[in-house]
């Protein structure tokens, strides 16, 4: 089979249809979603300027692959995505691909991210110059199983987030948790309308925790949830999602964190969902810890990889 690799700066209607259906095709097969949320949200929303799509199609113009390439991070690099539908693998549509991208950006900071441990992934990274530099875990537990017991904190007060009223603190709160981290402490308020305007959320699994400060209500946690998959076009059932966990550095050691973990999966449980899941950094052993006291377990690997000449 021949193919051809084009970049877009805009996908159409049905190139969007298109590129959604090799993503679930190989979610399929994988058992792991080939794309990120972001790299969706971007696909649903049309994405920013700096974001360039490169497709491979075959001799009848169908896409039989796709990669995202997103340039917003000039400081971090350029972040690469890639999947191929899975009966057009091995004919070097990846490889072509990447090496597409790689020229494009001119990048030597490039990342790729694979989902999932697939020795595919790591044999093409290799084979590019890429070595891998960051692990992302996916946990897993039961709703099933018994939940563990959490105590309250005292003038602490555990709400749902209230829509047109609580963005700007959360915002803020959401900054100073997440200061060192990549993606997370970055996020705008247009990320977060964006992220609220999705099918998914839910502002009833959107958790907050106040506390009264000198005769004030002070946001000092959260915990977002979502249902993750099922309509949402993941390839896998529908499962509960511990999707970001915050909590202000002045509480960390409370209790706060188990607190708020707790009462969210309480809320994914009373969804009748079987099932919810998490992301975390392997490095990070403290929440790690918390979320295996907790129940969860190691279900699969995310990594990055950057070019190896950095």
């Amino acid at each position: 089979m021949t193919f051809e690799v084009s970049a877009l700066t805009r996908l159409s209607e049905s190139q969007t249809e298109e590129v959604k259906q090799v993503a679930f095709a190989a979610a399929t097969i994988d058992e792991m979603a080939p794309l990120s949320e972001h790299v969706l949200i971007h696909l649903h929303h049309g994405g920013d300027v700096a974001d360039e799509h490169l497709v491979a199609t075959n001799d009848s113009g169908k896409i039989v692959g796709y990669l995202h390439l997103d340039q917003t991070d000039a400081v971090a690099g350029s972040v690469v995505e890639v999947v191929v539908h899975p009966e057009f693998r091995r004919q070097g549509i990846g490889r072509a691909l990447v090496e597409a991208a790689v020229a494009k950006s001119n990048d030597p900071k490039m990342r790729l991210w694979a989902h999932g441990e697939l020795m595919s992934a790591y044999s093409l990274a290799e084979k590019l110059g890429f070595a891998k530099t960051r692990e992302l875990w996916q946990m897993r537990r039961s709703l099933f199983a018994p939940l563990p017991k959490a105590n309250d904190i005292s003038n602490v007060t555990v709400r749902p987030f209230r829509v047109g009223v609580d963005e700007q603190a959360w915002l803020e709160l959401n900054a100073t948790v997440f200061a060192d981290h990549p993606e997370q402490g970055r996020m705008s308020e247009q990320d977060l309308a964006v992220r609220m305007s999705e099918q998914w959320f839910d502002p009833a699994g959107f958790l907050i925790a106040t506390q009264e400060q000198s005769g004030s209500e002070v946001m000092v946690g959260y915990h977002w949830t979502k249902v993750h998959g099922g309509a949402g076009g993941h390839g896998h059932s529908e499962i509960g999602e511990i999707y970001v966990l915050g909590i202000s550095p002045a509480l960390r050691g409370s209790g706060l964190g188990k607190l708020l973990s707790v009462r969210g999966l309480e809320h994914l449980r009373s969804q009748g969902l079987p099932a919810a899941m998490l992301y975390v950094d392997a490095d990070n052993k403290a929440a790690i810890r918390l979320y295996e006291s907790l129940g969860f377990a190691h279900w699969d690997t995310d990594v990055m990889f950057r070019k190896s000449s950095v």
